[in-house]
């Protein structure tokens, strides 16, 4: 058995049809990490669908009126780029559910997963990127509103930037430490990684991503790494590694939200990034060795993934949580 719960529902898959984002994977990381043995059926919480009221904490009412009525208009869907259905607003809500759940569960065993979600480019109202509803923003308000914590950090190592997160979690706090530079090899100086203070109230979010990428707006986080085209693995570690230490000498999280894409591999269809399989799992490790070490409830969701192959997204997925039993397991 696993030392902590992995949140998941058939649910979960996505009614796109033929579409670059594999809906169906899903299932195959609850059928690799069963079959794997890296997890137990008894390892598995299955969510409730949210509640419109969880979902009206971040979305504005006309917004999820118009989901929950299909009255978007084209150009509303196309900037989503998923065709809508009312089964598609289901599975939605239910991933905003299990986000929900994994959060609270995070509280209990220091670390949760939801199988799914991470849909960090849904705006208050509207939605863009593959994404409807934030879900993770969902589950921070939710946790907030029933007085489970009060301050949460987002990490998001998504290849593209959490343009949604940022959006929704701009408030009154200035981050204004400056990221520790890093010496590196292979860094283009001719196109510097970049870090931006923002605002960031009672929520702290880190996004590291590729910066040649999307989205064109790309609206302030209380960290930005804007990471140059091809970056390796060592690079991509150091740098996550100054973003946590500076994140964390400004803000003490009572819960971390660690949105997980599996887009930064260099196989990736809508990625620029060059890290490898083991790389990403050495990312995962590094997230959660800070959280642990600081005693820090960490809710991991999986967001992106577009590999070639699906099976080389699967497998990042699946490592995601490989790492954290073996963080989360190991003595002292």
């Amino acid at each position: 058995m696993l030392p902590f719960k992995l949140v998941y529902s058939d649910g979960y898959y996505l009614p796109i049809g033929h579409h670059v984002f594999p809906a169906e994977k899903y299932r195959r990381i609850r059928d690799r990490l069963l079959t794997s043995g890296v997890a137990e059926a008894g390892d598995f919480l299955e969510p409730q669908i949210a509640s419109d009221q969880d979902i009206l904490l971040v979305h504005k009412p006309e917004y999820v009126q118009k989901l929950k009525t299909g009255t978007l208009s084209p150009r509303e869907e196309m900037e989503m780029e998923v065709p809508y259905s009312r089964d598609l607003v289901e599975a939605f809500w239910l991933a905003a559910g299990g986000s929900i759940l994994a959060a609270q569960q995070a509280l209990v065993d220091r670390v949760a997963f939801n199988i799914g979600g991470g849909f960090h480019h849904a705006f208050p109202d509207h939605g863009e990127g593959f994404c409807m509803i934030h879900d993770v923003a969902v589950a921070i308000r939710r946790l907030q509103r029933d007085d489970k914590i009060r301050t949460a950090m987002t990490v998001d190592c998504d290849v593209h930037q959490g343009n949604g997160t940022a959006a929704i979690f701009a408030g009154t706090r200035t981050a204004s430490e400056p990221l520790p530079s890093v010496s590196t090899s292979t860094l283009n100086q001719a196109r510097p990684v970049k870090m931006r203070g923002a605002h960031a109230g009672d929520v702290f979010t880190i996004s590291l991503h590729q910066h040649n990428n999307y989205p064109i707006w790309k609206p302030p986080s209380s960290i930005d790494v804007d990471l140059p085209d091809g970056i390796d693995d060592d690079d991509y570690q150091a740098w996550l590694d100054n973003a946590l230490s500076s994140g964390l000498r400004q803000f003490e999280p009572d819960l971390l939200c660690y949105i997980a894409g599996a887009d930064p591999y260099r196989e990736d269809q809508l990625g620029g990034l060059s890290l490898t399989i083991e790389g990403l799992k050495k990312r995962d490790e590094l997230v959660f060795r800070v959280a642990r070490a600081r005693d820090i409830p960490v809710m991991v969701t999986f967001a992106g993934g577009y590999a070639r192959n699906v099976e080389d997204t699967v497998a990042i997925h699946c490592n995601t949580v490989s790492a954290a039993k073996e963080v989360f397991t190991a003595k002292g």
